[in-house]
């Protein structure tokens, strides 16, 4: 048997060569739920264990993966191998028993998961099982889903721009490859598919009509609220509305207070109505057309409960205030990219039994304003979420294969070279410049297309993961609640390796990989575009150490979600592994015979 040692520098060196003209393979077809399942935990295990603890080899097309305390071989067979060690799977996993190797189910991969996690850390997690069969579960219920946008139909293009950007939404049938219940939710998937985005959701939002006085809010304009009170005409006077996702509504609905309100009349249940919203890809943040609508869920999805904590909602109020000055100027440099302000939040403030407002419920109905995107996106462009394009499967239209179709190696380089200058300098800016760290992870970031498919604009959102550098921002954070202002910062390493992961690991490398399966001879020639447009930045902004760094092919930080998730830490917590970087000059010029 060979010695397990691994590193995606000794893999067997890919086939690189750039040929123009070059048409592209096939994208894959997809799995099925079960190799959907052992393929992400066979991710995971070989990012953060089994890889950096040098137990994995790539041989005779096929992974070699141990799990050293469980004493437990695994192989799978490899689609393509990767420079960044994130290679493809098909097939089924299989492990080594005497007499050859057997296949193993999604069960016992997950079990075996499991015990080595508990030897290696000492740390038990009862939930982790339940957690991958939800996820299981969940893959399950999309797959079955008969769905005009899901694969089964993936080839039609919907007809107009803002139901391409819904389908691109809810096109995400597996979720993050690298995270081990991408599709984890609490509570019977008969009851949350009504509300998921993999099932093609849309509905009409609860509206509660709250006494003024009872009313919790924070904005940057009196009219930043506008979204929510044309909502409904009904209201009474001496009441607000509160628009409140029904599925958030069913959870809290008995809450004592809550009831009591109802009772005295201080709230009035006005029920369904209104224009539907369609759920996007984090599930709670719904969307009309016009405004983003981002609610409170007591439901764990991955890793967290996706609760608006009180500190969130205000401070996504003071990050749009205190950013104005940052973004426009970004906004001014790089045309091309834009960020969807939060410039407002409203919520419930029931008294407690302290006279304060009751927490459970003013975090559990404060729901956050996000700008739409007819307010920041190019005229005449198509917008499409970044995880959707990038997929490791053409789930919808908005997949790089359907964008791309029939391209050969030469248009998917220069379509890659107009993201990477879109994406890349503004981001970098942000940091270097303004000390704002941006978490451009794929599921944050929007791309807007043009007629032909290619890139012209990119759009960021979410402001909870936007952090400040505190060096650069000590007035700002002085003037705000420590309770606010805390959770708001990041130190600059902490910051940088943030920026790194999202940025270069989580979406660029993931989109470059999307690109890669259909020009597999293209992928070092992927890289040195990516080197030439993070050089080019350097050159004109002085070269700062960080970024020469990156340059010379530091490792790359990726972030730890399964020690993260078995651990069960807060994502703000989570640690980073680091990944051979393949933007090292010297290691693209050794796989290709040039840089380029």
């Amino acid at each position: 048997m060979p010695s397990l040692t691994h590193s995606p520098a000794s893999s067997p060196k890919l086939s690189t060569s750039f040929e123009p003209g070059r048409t592209p393979v096939a994208p894959a077809a997809l799995p099925t739920a079960d190799e959907a399942v052992a393929h992400t935990l066979l991710n995971c295990l070989l990012r953060e264990v089994s890889g950096p603890e040098r137990q994995s080899v790539v041989t005779d097309g096929r992974l070699l993966l141990r799990l050293p305390r469980r004493g437990v071989l695994l192989r799978v067979a490899l689609r393509r191998t990767s420079l960044l060690g994130a290679h493809r799977f098909t097939g089924p996993v299989s492990e080594r028993r005497e007499g050859g190797w057997a296949e193993m189910d999604w069960r016992r991969l997950a079990e075996c998961t499991h015990d080595e996690l508990w030897l290696r850390t000492g740390v038990r997690n009862e939930e982790f099982l339940e957690q991958i069969a939800s996820s299981h579960s969940a893959i399950t219920t999309a797959l079955t889903a008969v769905r005009a946008d899901t694969a089964v139909h993936a080839d039609r293009a919907p007809e107009d721009r803002l139901s391409a950007y819904l389908a691109s939404e809810q096109s995400l049938l597996f979720g993050h490859r690298f995270h081990p219940t991408p599709k984890a939710r609490t509570g019977d998937p008969r009851a949350w598919s009504a509300y998921a985005p993999e099932a093609g959701a849309a509905f009409p939002l609860r509206h509660l009509a709250v006494r003024s006085h009872l009313i919790a809010e924070e904005y940057t304009d009196p009219a930043a609220v506008a979204p929510l009170d044309r909502q409904r005409e009904d209201v009474p006077d001496g009441y607000r509305l509160l628009p409140a996702h029904p599925w958030q509504y069913e959870t809290l609905g008995e809450h004592p207070a809550l009831r009591a309100a109802l009772a005295a009349g201080d709230i009035l249940d006005l029920g369904p109505g209104g224009q539907p919203f369609a759920a996007t890809a984090s599930v709670r943040t719904l969307y009309d057309g016009e405004t983003f609508l981002k609610f409170s869920l007591n439901v764990r999805i991955t890793n967290c409960v996706r609760k608006n904590s009180s500190y969130e909602l205000s401070g996504a109020v003071a990050l749009t205030r205190a950013l104005a000055p940052a973004l426009a100027d970004l906004a001014e440099r790089f045309p091309g990219s834009a960020v969807l302000r939060e410039p407002a939040y409203r919520s419930l403030a029931l008294p407690g039994p302290d006279g304060t407002p009751d927490r459970a419920l003013l975090e559990g109905f404060g729901v956050i304003v996000r700008e739409g995107l007819p307010r920041r996106l190019a005229p005449g462009t198509t917008p499409l979420l970044a995880a959707a394009v990038a997929d490791e499967y053409p789930t919808g239209a908005a997949h790089i294969s359907r964008l791309l179709a029939g391209a050969d190696e030469r248009r998917a380089l220069d379509w890659w070279s107009a993201y990477l200058g879109l994406l890349l300098p503004p981001v970098l800016a942000a940091y270097f410049d303004h000390g704002l760290v941006l978490e451009p992870h794929l599921q944050n970031v929007v791309i807007g297309v043009d007629g032909d498919g290619m890139p012209v604009q990119v759009l960021f959102r979410d402001l909870e993961g936007a952090k400040l550098v505190p060096e650069h921002h000590a007035d700002t954070l002085a003037a705000l609640p420590p309770e606010v202002a805390g959770p708001m910062t990041y130190d600059a390493q902490r910051g940088w390796d943030r920026v790194v992961y999202c940025l270069l690991v989580n979406h660029a490398a993931e989109l470059l990989a999307a690109l890669a399966d259909l020009h597999p001879r293209a992928e070092a020639a992927l890289w040195g575009r990516m080197r030439d447009t993070l050089r080019a930045y350097a050159d004109r902004s002085g070269c700062p150490p960080r970024l020469a760094a990156l340059l010379a092919g530091v490792p790359l930080p990726a972030k730890a979600n399964l020690l993260t998730r078995w651990e069960r830490k807060a994502d703000r917590a989570a640690g980073y592994v680091r990944l051979p970087s393949p933007l090292a000059e010297g290691i693209l010029r050794d796989t290709t015979g040039s840089t380029r």
